[in-house]
C-alpha cells in the first residue's frame, strides 16, 4: 500500500474534451471515510527552452483565454498519442518558432498541478540552434509572436508578470541556476 493512498471506489468520466477529459471519483481515505475528487486527465506536453548561439532565449507572446491576457512563454505543446517526447519537442519548436534543435537535452519532468490533474510536462533545453527553410505550420489555432531575449530580461519579464506560467518561469530559474 502506498502511504495516504486513496482507493477509487467509483470513476465517472464527465466531460472528453480535444485536449482534457475531466473524471468524477469517489475515493475511501486512508482513515477509512469517503470523499469526491475532480480529476483532469491530461496526455502530457513538453515545454523548450530554445537557446541561441549568442544566448538569447527564444520565446513566444500569446493569448490565453482563461486568463484573458497574452503571456511570454517558451514554446511548448502537448504529447499526440504515441509520440515520444523528444518527437514532441522538435515538432512544437519548429511549428511555434520556425527552429530545430540538432542539441536537444532532456532537463527534467514535472507535474503541473497534482491537486487535480495529472499533466506532466517534459522540459528540454534545445542548442545549436537551426532555422528551418519550410518550417511546419502552427496549429490553425494558434497565434504567437517570436521574441528573444536575455536571461536579465527573462529575470525582468517575471518580475513584470508578462511571464507569468509555471512552465517558463520554472525555465527561467533553471537557467539562473545552471546557466545557458
Amino acid at each position: 500500500m502506498k502511504k495516504f493512498e486513496e482507493k477509487t471506489l467509483q470513476s465517472e468520466t464527465i466531460f472528453e474534451g480535444k485536449v482534457i477529459n475531466l473524471l468524477h471519483e469517489e475515493v475511501q481515505l486512508p482513515n477509512g471515510k469517503t470523499s469526491k475528487r475532480e480529476i483532469v486527465k491530461h496526455p502530457g506536453a513538453v515545454a523548450i527552452i530554445p537557446v541561441t548561439k549568442d544566448n538569447k532565449i527564444v520565446m513566444v507572446e500569446q493569448y490565453r483565454k482563461p486568463l484573458e491576457r497574452s503571456l511570454v512563454e517558451i514554446p511548448a505543446g502537448k504529447l499526440e498519442k504515441g509520440e515520444e517526447p523528444k518527437r514532441t519537442a522538435l515538432r512544437e519548436l519548429e511549428e511555434e518558432t520556425g527552429y530545430t534543435s540538432h542539441e536537444l537535452t532532456h532537463v527534467i519532468s514535472f507535474y503541473t498541478s497534482p491537486g487535480f490533474a495529472d499533466e506532466l510536462i517534459h522540459l528540454y533545453i534545445a542548442k545549436d540552434l537551426e532555422k528551418v527553410e519550410s518550417p511546419m505550420a502552427p496549429d490553425e489555432d494558434e497565434f504567437v509572436e517570436l521574441m528573444e531575449c536575455t536571461l536579465e530580461e527573462a529575470n525582468q519579464l517575471v518580475i513584470e508578470q508578462k511571464i507569468y506560467d509555471a512552465k517558463t518561469a520554472y525555465a527561467v530559474l533553471y537557467l539562473n541556476t545552471k546557466g545557458m
